[in-house]
């Protein structure tokens, strides 16, 4: 299953070109794919530019880099791909990142990737907006905790920095949006949801059934093996939560969040928190017949 990565285009209309009008991303392209290749379609779409006019700087024909932006045919090298960034005036140390990245997903080696960026330019790491970097010191330790509930330590930090570097490349859809943080969040759930496992297409939460309280508790391998398998019945059931009942009940409480904390998290209000955990344990009791919610934290971890 294919997740968008980019939660809303800029309500801004984009600029009227001549020709043909670029076609939709493929349905093939997967999901790191997408996740560079959507912010830099916005951008070719609000830049006014034409393919005919790239193609006279890019070193691909129109109708190749036509296919490029839709995702179609080979994965593009990145000397192409930064010759487009330099265009659209894409920062190019994000884009970098996510490009390698759904390369090695691509089934591409590390020596073809290496290879491709031979001959750039170096890859100026310039840093990202302020308000970028105020985002990140509030929400990267929460963002990495809700990470670790479906993934393991690899995967939960790289979809972490994928997270931001996609935010990076969009921050101006971010900044127009209602809300910072809630299109920040969009982003970092779509991001972690793309790497987890899925089972019935929802993300699969039973790593966190050995880090919970009551199982760390227990002290024999009976009383740990029934406590594992009442957890996975837990887990399974919130997996099928709506996503802001499952994303309040892993930080409330698998992560330990105060309600205040999951609030600015989100970027959704406090009576909205408190709605959706009450709905949540009432979808739970009705689910499982016997049940025992991990505590939630009554406000010490912010």
């Amino acid at each position: 299953m294919t997740t968008s990565l980019t939660p809303g285009p800029n309500s801004d209309p984009a600029p009227l070109r001549p020709g043909r009008k670029l076609g939709p991303i493929t349905i093939t392209a997967g999901s790191a794919h997408r996740a560079w290749l959507e912010p830099t379609r916005e951008r070719y779409l609000a830049s006014g530019r034409t393919l005919s006019d790239l193609s006279l700087s890019v070193p691909l024909a129109k109708s190749k880099l036509s296919e490029l932006l839709r995702g179609l045919g080979h994965y593009p090298r990145w000397e192409v791909i930064h010759r487009l960034a330099e265009e659209l005036r894409i920062p190019g140390w994000p884009l970098h990142r996510l490009w390698k990245q759904a390369a090695l997903d691509a089934g591409k080696t590390r020596d073809w990737v290496d290879r491709s960026t031979e001959g750039t330019v170096t890859i100026a790491r310039f840093g990202p907006p302020l308000e970028h970097d105020a985002l990140r010191l509030m929400a990267a330790e929460g963002y990495r905790r809700y990470a670790a509930a479906f993934l393991p330590d690899d995967a939960r930090d790289a979809a972490v920095e994928d997270a931001f570097a996609i935010l990076w490349l969009s921050f101006d859809n971010a900044l127009a949006s209602p809300d910072t943080r809630r299109y920040a969040w969009n982003v970092l759930r779509a991001t972690v949801k793309a790497k987890a496992d899925h089972r019935d297409h929802r993300p699969v939460l039973e790593k966190a059934a050995f880090d919970t309280v009551a199982l760390r508790e227990q002290t024999s391998p009976e009383g740990e093996m029934m406590q594992l398998a009442e957890s996975m019945e837990l887990f399974a059931a919130i997996s099928r939560l709506p996503d802001t009942q499952l994303d309040v009940m892993v930080l409330r409480r698998l992560c330990g969040f105060t309600t205040e904390k999951v609030s600015d998290l989100l970027g959704i209000p406090l009576a909205a928190v408190r709605s959706d955990e009450r709905h949540a344990e009432r979808f739970l009791e009705d689910t499982i017949e016997t049940i025992e919610l991990p505590p939630a934290t009554g406000g010490t971890t912010s």
